[in-house]
């Protein structure tokens, strides 16, 4: 029971961040997403309801791909990578959704690596 419960509260805070945030073309959404083994990180534009960019620790352009796990090391290096997907694409700014995870440690860590790479949110 107490899990079920954590699963809905978390899926309640997603649904009420995606209320306010709204990716469009010239400002898509940054969706960052953590399994137990990965980190994905999407460019989406909401309004066409398509995926412009994508980058994860799976990313077969990445040359250390099966060394990269779900931790902040590897956060760092997935920011920086979905800073150069972005740039690849012409994105410059973007909306950052965190899907309902604090802004600490790994989402903290991708986050601040994907700013040093030139991306504004």
């Amino acid at each position: 029971m107490k899990t079920e419960k954590k699963r809905d509260l978390l899926k309640r805070r997603r649904w009420r961040i995606r209320k306010r945030i709204v990716g469009t073309k010239e400002r898509p959404r940054m969706s960052v997403t953590f399994s137990g083994k990965n980190i994905y990180v999407q460019f989406i534009d909401d309004e066409a309801g398509k995926t412009l960019g994508a980058t994860s620790t799976r990313s077969k352009t990445l040359s250390n791909r099966d060394k990269l796990a779900a931790n902040v090391a590897s956060a760092t290096q997935i920011g920086g990578n979905a800073a150069e997907v972005a740039k690849s694409q012409g994105i410059d700014k973007v909306v950052f959704d965190r899907r309902g995870a604090q802004y600490h440690g790994k989402v903290k860590a991708l986050a601040d690596a994907a700013r040093e790479n030139g991306l504004e949110f």
